[in-house]
């Protein structure tokens, strides 16, 4: 658990920050979220977000809550696939475009829409169900940003494979630790990527991993570079040799019905304070709290087009590139490459020719645009813009000023979100249109999130530096919250604890409260006035 300093200049420094920036009445009058919503109920609100699925059964009960333990839409059946693709295929919405992605090379484009997008992850589940995936396989996933890496997992989540996405940048030996971990019968990666013109070897890291993972039997390789790679006989074998004769009829792979408590997947975490644990996310919970959130805090219109530049092995990417988005029915943009490839104005390339309205990104690539200054933005229209994030650890004042000003031409919303993943959905956070803006703060729990700052023995405070926890014991489990983390508890639950106050998730995050929040990563301990809280969504 992470300590929280009250001694310190680096938890103080940004309680000094006075400047804010009001609601745009007209963006008010079009928001998604009007005031009223923080004045829902906890269950009437969740009741209600839950109609934005489908389910092909009905749950029959809201929550199930026996301290530490939760589990939410029970009795439910539903499928994640089907809700992020089939259903808007069938509503109409084939021709729209799920996925605009650029490669990293110059004129690499992919303009993918949902009908086919559907093919696509129809014809790689079939793949996968030749290669002997089924309901229940543990499949891993190691990829660079290539469209085929959402394909994989939406084709696992079609066939009711739960998976886990390792990082592209991370080592053959942090690879083999998870698939051990999570005992992966399957391996899904790519021959090499780029990254600043060069390449990265995937599949030789593969390699290295699946060395020491003997539960791995079958290896899919897709081609990206068609660079030289090892292909080791009876284990490996190309994705499109073994998707040459398979079917992308949807009816030749109907969408596996799951429990609204089934694994979805694992995600570990980065490792920086301890051994990477995976952190567990079902079905139901996830799925509604990951695309009621992208609704209202990103306040998405059936027209937007949006750019989540993370990347996809974290959380980030996986709740909001891939789940909450594509179950909201928005056109979204991936991008494989670094901002400053082949120049610093690659992003703004970007923004100019998709026109995005919406834009989320980490506060480091913010502050690394800010220190190449404002002319490469200033080279390109980005009017299109309406609303700007941050997430992945604290946003500094001047940061966030700069990046309103210069990105969004000092007329966008900045929203500032906190969450981890263990929660796996934006818990701290302005709702555009209704909060009152403050650089560098997150201002406040999302509608019926009960944050509070804990001292190191449970022992509720404010105003007080702590841990950030739940007030109550009810709202410690939100839809989209870890269902435990692997290896960690006898009975699969370490996410949460009992504190002599009630119980709370250790987050590791330090924080702090005053009258409106912020947040920031352990390692920086940075705070404003408000509600501070300091982790990071790795």
């Amino acid at each position: 658990m992470g300590e929280a300093r009250s001694d310190g200049h680096a938890i103080e420094t940004m309680q000094v920050e006075e400047r804010r920036y009001k609601p745009d009445p007209e963006f008010s009058r079009q928001a998604n979220a009007q005031p009223d919503i923080y004045g829902k109920s906890f269950d009437g609100f969740w009741s209600q977000e839950s109609k934005r699925i489908t389910f092909f059964e009905p749950w029959k009960k809201l929550y199930e809550w026996n301290p530490p333990y939760a589990k939410w839409y029970l009795g439910g059946k539903l499928n994640v696939c089907f809700n992020c693709v089939d259903r808007h295929v069938e509503a109409g919405l084939g021709d729209k475009v799920a996925y605009f992605w650029e490669g990293e090379p110059v004129d690499d484009r992919r303009q993918i829409t949902f009908a086919e997008l559907q093919r696509e992850v129809v014809r790689f589940a079939n793949g996968l169900k030749k290669l002997g995936v089924k309901k229940g396989s543990h499949v891993g996933i190691y990829m660079g940003m290539a469209p085929e890496l959402p394909v994989a997992m939406l084709a696992c989540t079609r066939i009711g494979a739960p998976f886990t996405v390792v990082f592209g940048g991370f080592s053959g030996e942090a690879l083999s630790d998870r698939m051990n971990d999570m005992q992966c019968e399957l391996l899904i990666t790519q021959d090499e990527g780029w990254r600043r013109g060069h390449r990265v070897p995937l599949k030789a890291n593969a390699d290295a991993a699946m060395a020491d993972s003997p539960t791995v039997k079958k290896c899919v390789v897709v081609k990206r570079t068609g660079g030289d790679i090892n292909m080791q006989d009876g284990r490996d074998v190309w994705a499109h040799d073994v998707l040459e004769d398979v079917s992308d009829d949807p009816k030749s792979c109907p969408c596996e019905p799951m429990d609204a408590e089934d694994l979805l997947y694992l995600l570990y975490t980065s490792g920086t304070t301890a051994k990477p644990k995976g952190i567990v996310h079902t079905t139901a919970g996830y799925l509604v709290g990951v695309s009621t959130t992208h609704h209202y805090i990103f306040d998405v219109k059936p027209d937007s087009v949006y750019w989540c530049a993370a990347d996809i092995g974290w959380v980030t990417g996986h709740s909001y590139i891939v789940f909450g988005p594509l179950a909201n029915a928005t056109t979204g943009i991936i991008y494989e490459g670094t901002p400053d490839f082949p120049d610093k104005d690659r992003w703004w390339q970007i923004v100019e020719r998709y026109r995005p309205d919406i834009l989320y990104t980490a506060p480091t690539t913010i502050r690394t645009h800010m220190k190449w200054g404002p002319e490469y933005a200033q080279k390109h229209d980005l009017s299109s813009l309406r609303l700007l994030g941050s997430v992945g650890e604290p946003i500094n004042p001047e940061a966030w000023v700069w990046y309103r000003e210069h990105i969004g031409g000092n007329r966008t919303p900045v929203v500032d979100t906190w969450w981890q993943t263990e929660t796996g959905m934006i818990l701290i956070t302005p709702l555009p249109g209704i909060t009152t803006l403050k650089p560098g703060s997150a201002t406040k729990p999302f509608p019926t999130i009960d944050a509070a700052v804990f001292d190191n023995e449970g022992v509720l405070g404010e105003p007080a530096a702590g841990v950030v926890g739940s007030r109550t014991g009810r709202t410690s489990r939100y839809p989209s919250s870890t269902a435990s983390d692997t290896g960690a508890h006898p009975d699969g639950c370490a996410a949460c604890m009992a504190t002599p106050s009630g119980t709370s998730r250790p987050t590791g995050a330090a924080g702090r409260t005053r009258t409106s929040s912020a947040t920031g990563r352990a390692s920086t301990r940075t705070a404003t006035s408000g509600f501070s809280a300091a982790s990071t969504t790795s």
